[in-house]
């Protein structure tokens, strides 16, 4: 099977590489990246072809390509890719804008190419068996759930509201929304937010504040702010608190690591246990294999969660609440 990756402006595009080398029977045909001085950099450093333009790579007769690219660029790399018949996981997230995700997820259909939507968090060993607990009743109803994205501010293109779309909301909504999703199998159906530019020196939202209703009755919380400063030992965290009529259940997706302190390098911590983005791709590789109808996190998965953070936006901005149906 032969994979591409166009761009390597996210920082994810290295450790879904790697993750891709380790599984067998799978190649790395080339990576594409319009900044040569990076593409060449990564397509040295993995031993593989480099490309400028990424129409080339998708000419190399791949099977799947992984677009990790500004956001503002994820919709012309999709488009491409399904036009030459080429299944796609795409960076999250999906796109900046409801209608470009939209397309993005006809264009696939209309040329019968998966279109996954990068979610690792699905794949975390924690989330998996809060999951199967709740599917199991073991925690009776589901009543209210509480997130938290909590993270540092990555810079360079994140800041710049013409290649992300946004700071930290967009950034960090989309993962917790599509887990609260999943779990609980409902929709959201209305968004109250509160946005900020409150700590990072670049004049973009690095705090935010959500309270979501879903269709089924349960409210939920989430902080997604970038309010991790460099000197804090991990890069963020992924929690959940879910209050059940049953019980409770406190999920943390980043709880895998030992705290190490050395007299040379003072407190450190060691991540261990398994990987959220080598699970991803290998079940983006087994989708392309098993010639499945669609992938396990889908195209409109990634939609929702985007409009998520899109009703965020507009629900700070009018300071009111957002009805999805308004989107």
């Amino acid at each position: 099977m032969k994979l591409g990756v166009i761009s390597f402006a996210h920082m994810h595009a290295f450790s879904y590489v790697k993750a891709l080398l380790g599984i067998e029977g799978v190649e790395l045909a080339g990576i594409a990246d319009p900044v040569e001085e990076r593409g060449r950099k990564y397509a040295e450093y993995f031993e593989t072809a480099y490309y400028r333009d990424y129409r080339e790579l998708l000419d190399q007769g791949l099977d799947g390509v992984i677009v990790t690219s500004e956001n503002a660029h994820h919709k012309e790399h999709v488009l491409a890719a399904a036009a030459a018949g080429v299944h796609v996981l795409c960076e999250k997230p999906l796109s900046t804008n409801i209608q470009d995700a939209q397309d993005m997820i006809d264009a696939c259909k209309a040329n019968g190419v998966l279109l996954q939507t990068a979610f690792p968090v699905r794949y975390n060993t924690t989330v998996v068996r809060a999951k199967q607990m709740i599917d199991e009743g073991k925690l009776g109803r589901i009543l209210a759930m509480k997130g938290t994205n909590r993270g540092r501010n990555p810079g360079g293109w994140f800041v710049d509201p013409e290649l992300s779309g946004g700071g930290a909301v967009i950034d960090h909504t989309v993962h917790v929304a599509d887990i609260m999703r999943w779990i609980t199998g409902a929709e959201v159906k209305e968004v109250y937010a509160e946005v900020d530019h409150l700590i990072s020196e670049a004049p973009i939202d690095d705090s935010g504040i959500l309270t979501m209703e879903f269709d089924n009755g349960v409210f939920a919380t989430l902080d997604c702010s970038w309010s991790r400063n460099k000197e804090f030992p991990t890069w963020g965290d992924v929690t959940l608190e879910i209050v059940g009529s049953a019980g409770t259940l406190s999920v943390n997706a980043t709880s895998q690591k030992l705290h190490v302190y050395t007299d040379e390098s003072g407190y450190r911590h060691q991540a261990w246990g398994d990987s959220m983005d080598a699970c991803l791709i290998r079940d983006f590789v087994d989708a392309i294999s098993s010639g499945a109808a669609e992938a396990s996190v889908t195209g409109e998965d990634g939609l929702h969660a985007l409009a998520v953070a899109v009703a965020a936006y507009r629900s700070s901005a009018d300071k009111r609440t957002i009805a999805m149906s308004e989107l």
